[in-house]
């Protein structure tokens, strides 16, 4: 039996918008969206990564660029990018849902600028806000910025936002046993157990001139997303609800099922982490009984002492005064300015600290309990 999902992330390539064409097709668009919409009546949450603001930006009805390669894409994309909101807030505003746009670098992704991220995506959904990504092509220049395409940045969103649930829409029904274009002996592959090297080798090389991920950029997502916890589906997008098919837990494209719970893959990447150095934090008994029994989020008052030395976005160990660890988590807080807040409530953190990062010091949400 299928697990229960709460939390979806949703690709759409601009193959798929763009019914393989060089503008955006609105009536795919409003159908993704109304698919979209019906998951957030069931009480789903959803996040949208998407292409198309190049495709957006080709067809804006102003002189277009000349010549190819990052510079026409950013061109491109930073016209385009607003255009894409603009269609997308258009469609779900009938819905009720509004719509936040965020942008991403390969930097912005790490340290505290993960934290930065996961903690803006969890709060928009808290909120009822439906995150749209996408990467920055207009500022990721250097190969270090780069995502390098949406099909990875759609796994480092699921790891994001901790999703049940990533669904890669493309347009072939998934993975072959070779390119079913120009292969005719090529078989539909519906379930990958590992993703072994002869699986990388079915995938092949890149996708089609106008899309810059191909099945490749898609396996290597699967990889990346089913290591820390979150299931995997790459499927045709033009298959009627599909997206509503895949939350219903159909067997839809080719699915990939993680082989570890979110919670174990947490706890391995912590006691693999920076824990060794010694960064801890030391909480009284209320703070521990808050957190254990309420799941409540750590607030400075109920730290009674800070040991090591971290970085805002590192991760620490949380245990109780006299007792052994009992969590770990994202800190808020380095450990320079942890020291000043400690004890005090967290209304005093913008009197005592030139700049607040919120109330916690650590948030529930990026918080494992041991």
């Amino acid at each position: 039996m299928a697990k229960p999902l709460k939390r979806i992330v949703v690709k759409l390539g601009t193959n798929l918008l763009t019914r393989g064409g060089e503008e955006l097709n609105r009536e795919r668009m409003a159908d993704f969206v109304r698919q979209i919409a019906a998951l957030r009546e069931q009480g789903k949450q959803v996040v949208l990564v998407t292409s198309g603001a190049v495709a957006a930006g080709r067809n804006a009805g102003v002189p277009s660029p000349s010549g190819k390669g990052i510079p026409v894409r950013q061109i491109l994309a930073a016209i385009g990018q607003p255009l894409l909101m603009r269609t997308y807030a258009e469609f779900f505003a009938p819905f009720g849902i509004a719509v936040a746009q965020a942008l991403f670098t390969r930097t912005e992704l790490e340290r505290d600028g993960y934290l930065n991220a996961r903690n803006t995506l969890l709060g928009l959904l808290e909120t009822g806000v439906l995150p749209i990504c996408n990467e920055n092509d207009v500022v990721a220049v250097a190969e270090l910025q780069q995502i390098g395409d949406n099909d990875t940045l759609s796994a480092l969103v699921a790891n994001l936002v901790d999703a049940d649930l990533l669904a890669i829409l493309t347009d072939i029904k998934g993975l072959y046993t070779a390119d079913p274009r120009s292969d005719a002996s090529a078989t539909h592959v519906p379930v990958v157990e590992n993703i072994t090297r002869e699986v990388e080798a079915m995938a092949g090389g890149a996708g089609s001139a106008s899309s810059i991920g191909g099945m490749a950029t898609k396996i290597k997502a699967a990889r990346m997303a089913t290591a820390a916890g979150t299931d995997v589906v790459i499927c045709q997008g033009t298959i009627p609800d599909v997206i509503l098919s895949l939350a219903a837990g159909e067997e839809v494209g080719t699915r990939f099922a993680s082989k570890v719970s979110r919670t174990k893959s947490l706890r391995d990447a912590w006691m693999a982490s920076d824990l060794a150095r010694g960064h801890r934090i030391i909480v009284d008994a209320g703070a521990a009984n808050a957190l254990l029994k309420n799941g409540r989020s750590l607030l400075p008052a109920g730290i009674i002492g800070v040991e090591g030395t971290f970085s805002r976005g590192d991760t620490v160990e949380i245990r109780a005064v006299g007792g052994d660890a009992f969590a770990c988590g994202l800190v808020n807080y380095p450990s320079e300015d942890l020291r000043k807040i400690m004890g005090k409530k967290s209304s005093e953190i913008t009197s005592l600290l030139p700049e607040s990062f919120g109330d916690e010091a650590v948030h529930r949400n990026n918080m494992v309990f041991l």
